[in-house]
């Protein structure tokens, strides 16, 4: 490496820590055959369950050069989004309402994507060269990229993990055409640890390195357009948007801080939110509590099928008249929970 394309590498890296990102490293748009074979078995299985863009994007996102073919090196970002408390304090609290830290603030893909435009606006009228930004929603496999970046590895739960952080990292990727070396890449340190295995509460991690996406607690609650498998809800608690167990165990979170962003911090009333107050709301109450949010984009149906299910596991029989008038919702997906809510809560 040169001294010039190195001050250029750390020029960037530099400008992305300046704009906010916790860490930020660099890898080559590429992607191991194994990781390609990977994806495709499961699209295959239907592990996928109702994501059907995995179906659909699959060969892009399995080879960044069929994204942007003249793209030669990829920045990662990561933001530190650590909650001030383990949110398993918050599962336990079973007459109230479990949010997963990312989604009680502001929505990420909004906030990590206009920093990510600042750095690769930056980078394109300083390096003069092209940039392509890309947040989540876009077919990239991001966590392979982080780990080539020497950002973290992906765990055992699939999530990537960082020694200094845990696995609260939330990511973006600027690709460009500028040919920067890449950095040394992580190595996997889960070792012998089955923490997060152990803790899934539907056993979706069955398997290490591999999740069952159908048993899986974040997406019946987010992507799962259907009714929840009857023999998930109870395994469902009152997590009414999105699971955070398996993180929360990981060893190395310990060593992580309390993010410095405060787009994470909890909008008032979502930080343990009273399930009637939720159960009752209208499409437009919905819309005007989630204005802003991740949860937002879930819809208020899917959103209240889920917070009925959390009463039925919630042992809160005063609540039986809500569930009794939600029977009678305009929803059948919150009819079908509101029924199975009202028989659990009459079983005692």
């Amino acid at each position: 490496m040169t001294a010039q394309v190195r001050d250029i590498r750390e020029s960037i890296r530099a400008r992305a820590l300046a704009e906010g990102f916790d860490v930020a490293g660099f890898c080559r748009p590429e992607t191991a055959q194994e990781e390609k074979t990977a994806l495709a078995d499961y699209v295959a299985a239907g592990t996928h369950g109702d994501m059907d863009w995995m179906a659909r994007t699959r060969e892009r996102r399995a080879d960044p050069h069929i994204l942007w073919p003249e793209a030669k090196s990829v920045l990662v970002c990561g933001t530190n989004y650590a909650p001030p408390e383990s949110p398993l304090a918050g599962v336990a609290r079973l007459d109230k309402g479990a949010i997963a830290a990312y989604a009680r603030g502001r929505d990420y893909h909004d906030t990590v994507k206009k920093r990510l435009k600042r750095v690769a606006r930056w980078i394109a009228e300083t390096h003069e060269c092209e940039v392509k930004v890309f947040v989540d929603t876009a077919p990239v496999m991001e966590k392979p990229l982080a780990m080539r970046a020497g950002l973290g590895w992906q765990g055992k739960h699939t999530n990537l993990v960082s020694t200094t952080m845990g696995s609260w990292l939330m990511l973006g990727e600027v690709f460009t055409t500028l040919d920067l070396p890449p950095d040394e890449p992580e190595t996997d340190h889960c070792g012998s640890c089955r923490a997060c295995l152990d803790a899934c509460p539907t056993d979706a991690l069955s398997h290490a390195y591999r999740i069952e996406a159908r048993a899986c607690v974040s997406y019946l609650t987010i992507e799962h357009k259907g009714d929840i498998p009857e023999r998930y809800r109870e395994a469902v608690g009152n997590r009414v948007f999105g699971c955070d167990d398996c993180l929360a165990v990981c060893p190395w979170t310990k060593f992580g801080t309390l993010t410095k962003h405060e787009e994470f911090s909890p909008k008032p009333g979502l930080d343990a939110p009273d399930l009637a107050d939720l159960a009752v709301l209208d499409d437009a109450a919905f819309r005007a509590l989630f204005a802003g949010t991740s949860i937002k984009r879930t819809g208020r149906d899917r959103f209240v099928r889920n917070v009925v299910i959390a009463i039925g596991n919630s042992g809160r029989t005063d609540l039986v008249p809500l569930v009794e008038k939600l029977t009678e919702d305009g929803s059948d997906l919150v009819r079908d929970a509101a029924a199975w809510a009202r028989a659990r809560l009459a079983a005692g």
